[in-house]
């Protein structure tokens, strides 16, 4: 069975996909199980969990102040906003499990030393809106520290769903059993990567929004992130074209 651990939904404020159509979609791309992963909102849950068609794992991608983290398993909602071993805690606290969410990503993930230094449960190996060097690296963590793995779609529309996924044994039933199997080694990770429009499109959405909400109003990570975005979108442009253009 393939198990999608990261999608999202209009309860994510960047979400498109309604319930109908996440379990729809799901049953199309031949998803058996999802783990709805909104960000920051637990609301999904109780109104999809009973579908009938599609498990799905109570879970959700929570913003800590250094990055995402998947939780997975948890019975309630994580708040946004805290320090990652709080976060962790918590996670733990709602009979959950921590996983370092696309740890390469630039603009959210947690990055290699926070990875390496908390003790999370595992690490999100292939994640389907990643660029294809941020996946090779989240293997090769994940096979240092040998901790469990998850892969994911990463969706915020319906089409995107199963982009990544993880093969798990057939039979299971419930959600707890597919995190068990998971927990227990007992799946591979899958997934397509972000190529290069994709990642400028995000880009180039990334800078709009920071101009919009006016340059000095940016602070902190946020601005360091939103002006790396630049960087990244002019080596790439340059790479791609070949351009000097001083604007890239």
């Amino acid at each position: 069975m393939k198990a999608d651990l990261h999608v999202h939904t209009l309860f994510s404020k960047d979400g498109r996909t309604t319930l109908e159509e996440l379990v729809e979609y799901a049953v199309m791309n031949g998803i058996g199980c999802v783990a709805v992963t909104d960000h920051n909102s637990f609301d999904a849950y109780e109104q999809v969990k009973d579908n009938g068609r599609v498990i799905i794992i109570p879970a959700e991608e929570v913003s800590s102040k250094e990055g995402h983290i998947v939780a997975l398993g948890i019975d309630r909602l994580i708040p946004r906003g805290l320090p990652i071993q709080e976060t962790i805690d918590l996670i733990h606290e709602a009979g959950g499990y921590a996983f370092a969410a696309h740890p390469y990503r630039w603009w959210s993930g947690l990055g290699e030393k926070n990875t390496l230094a908390y003790p999370f449960d595992g690490i999100e190996a292939r994640n389907g809106r990643s660029v294809p060097s941020a996946n090779r690296k989240s293997e090769a963590l994940a096979r240092k520290v040998g901790k469990p793995i998850t892969a994911g779609s990463d969706a915020h529309t319906p089409t995107h769903i199963g982009e990544g996924y993880m093969e798990i044994p057939d039979g299971l039933e419930t959600w707890q059993e597919v995190v068990e199997a998971v927990m227990a080694g007992k799946a591979t990770a899958h997934s397509q990567s972000r190529h290069m429009k994709g990642t400028l499109k995000y880009g180039f959405k990334s800078i709009g929004e920071w101009m919009l909400r006016g340059f000095k109003k940016m602070r902190g990570r946020n601005r360091r992130i939103h002006i790396l975005a630049i960087f990244r979108i002019r080596n790439v442009f340059n790479w791609k074209f070949g351009s000097h253009n001083p604007f890239f």
